[in-house]
């Protein structure tokens, strides 16, 4: 098993004698562990410019925190760095004028597998401005972490894009990198010159433990598999006033609040497990201090989740789970966020994470969560054939 980077370090004269960006982050590294930016230009490439994404080229920064343009070094004599993730909407999309001299911008940052998850959207972006200055676009492909088979929740409908649901696609959508450009350039009509350099040994029901491959976290509050494999419903939390466990040891597997009492929640979290037929995860009632973001410095009641099964869980249906849980325990105190969410203001946030109304209409309505979820399955017969036309492996 290796993945793109390990594949064009193997074989990198197709691209001597050109001018290169590289759109990474510290995920980019090789078997041995060592840094793509370093290793490519031993290999001999010219790397004329590093651009960041969200979190930077370190992932140091938080989320929604923006990284300015030289504000991080790519390395101690390296090329200037371009960031992805500013201040405001427009710091997304690259400038032109950053792509302009380049004859190919390299892309290689790991994905975890949900829509929400910014980087594609950032693979879209530079997509969509490198294709007028004909600059190829090469994605260095890596495994989707938590396999490439399984698939959850609706797809985005329109009026609902934003940076968490930036294209057409299902909320765990089971594809790579690679394969996500392809579907840019195919079914988003995003006319760019494109290339994926493909992993080699993946089978799509792999996990990423199984691969060989090293975990390196891909943004701060991203620390293990384990947080990636809940990550397509446990984000849900963001659009909600409960704290999602950031500043601790397991951000999206402790969700609470300071009005919450730990023990009734947790009980209404494994009733409506129960109900809804969700298995393989376990709850713990639990207090925690989240060190920033909401409730930061405040003790919290609330719950941590467990991972029993990970081939039997479905996360986006365990975010809706410990939503409806807290909806329940306390309907007074609870609410959904209504602050600048990804310097969106309406849309509110959890309307963008879940790309319509629908999910949030039948949490407050009390709807069956099998009866939300339902429909979906025929919403993405259309998206699913798309996506089939689009896999690699």
């Amino acid at each position: 098993m290796r993945a793109g980077l390990d594949a064009l370090l193997a074989d990198p004269k197709p691209f001597h004698g050109r001018k290169i960006g590289l759109c990474i982050n510290h995920t980019a590294v090789s078997m041995e562990l060592q840094g793509a930016l370093p290793a490519l230009q031993a290999a001999g490439l010219d790397i004329v410019r590093v651009f960041g994404p969200e979190h930077g080229v370190h992932s140091t920064a938080q989320d929604m925190v923006g990284v300015g343009d030289g504000a991080e070094e790519a390395a101690a004599t390296g090329p200037d760095v371009v960031s992805l993730y500013g201040e405001n909407e427009a710091s997304l999309h690259p400038d032109p004028a950053t792509l302009a001299d380049l004859d190919v911008l390299i892309f290689d940052i790991q994905d975890i597998g949900s829509r929400y998850y910014t980087y594609q959207a950032t693979l879209g972006y530079i997509m969509e401005v490198a294709g007028p200055l004909g600059v190829e676009v090469v994605v260095l492909d890596r495994p989707n972490p938590i396999d490439g088979v399984s698939i959850e929740g609706n797809v985005v409908n329109p009026g609902f894009e934003s940076f968490v649901s930036a294209y057409p696609l299902a909320v765990r959508h089971g594809m790579t990198m690679g394969e996500m450009g392809h579907f840019f350039r195919r079914f988003v009509g995003i006319d760019c010159p494109y290339k994926v350099i493909p992993c080699e040994g993946w089978h799509r029901d792999q996990w990423q433990d199984q691969t060989g491959l090293p975990w390196v976290y891909p943004s701060p509050n991203m620390p293990t598999l384990e947080t990636a494999a809940i990550y397509p419903g446990m984000c849900l939390i963001e659009g909600t006033n409960l704290s999602e466990g950031r500043g601790t040891t397991r951000p999206f597997h402790l969700i609470g609040a300071p009005w919450l009492d730990h023990e009734r929640f947790t009980e209404l979290c494994r009733r409506g497990a129960l109900d809804a037929h969700l298995e393989g995860v376990g709850f713990r009632a639990a207090c925690f201090e989240p060190r920033f973001q909401k409730h930061a410095g405040e003790v919290c009641g609330g719950t941590e989740i467990f991972v029993t099964d990970r081939n039997r869980m479905e996360p986006f249906l365990l975010g809706m789970v410990v939503m409806e849980a807290a909806l329940r325990a306390d309907p007074e105190h609870f609410a959904w966020r209504t602050e600048t969410y990804e310097f969106v203001d309406a849309p509110i946030a959890i309307d963008l994470l879940g790309g319509s109304t629908e999910l949030r209409a039948g949490l407050e309505t009390r709807m069956p969560l099998r009866d939300i979820t339902g429909p979906w399955a025929d919403e993405r017969s259309e998206w699913e054939e798309q996506r089939a036309a689009c896999l690699l492996y």
